[in-house]
């Protein structure tokens, strides 16, 4: 016996540009947790763009293209454009880390006491 799910979408709530307000958060709240997801998804990107900006230099300096630094990378030609375009977007740090491991470079994590 088969049975019929019904998919139809009958209830679109409309985004606030605000996803904690969206979520039930009091205003302030909602502003202060906005204000901080902002800033920390800033230092992410800055962080990306750091690494992103080492291995677009490893190519520059050892004259490869990006077909050749994606062997060297383990990923496909297209995924090189996006580190050398700063398609932040696309990558984790994690993965960014992996790769500057990859062409030699030696990442550290420090953490400053605030």
């Amino acid at each position: 016996m088969t049975h019929i799910v019904d998919t139809k979408v009958r209830h679109i709530t409309k985004a606030s540009g605000n996803i904690f307000s969206d979520l039930g958060f009091a205003p302030q709240e909602a502003s202060q947790l906005l204000a901080a997801s902002r800033e920390e998804m800033a230092r992410a990107d800055e962080l990306k763009k750091q690494l992103m900006m080492e291995i677009t230099d490893w190519m520059k300096h050892n004259g490869l293209k990006q077909v050749d630094a994606a062997k060297v990378l383990h990923v496909s030609r297209p995924r090189v454009s996006d580190v050398v375009n700063q398609k932040t977007e696309k990558f984790t740090i994690d993965t960014l880390v992996g790769m500057a491991t990859l062409i030699g470079k030696r990442v550290q994590l420090v953490i400053d006491k605030v």
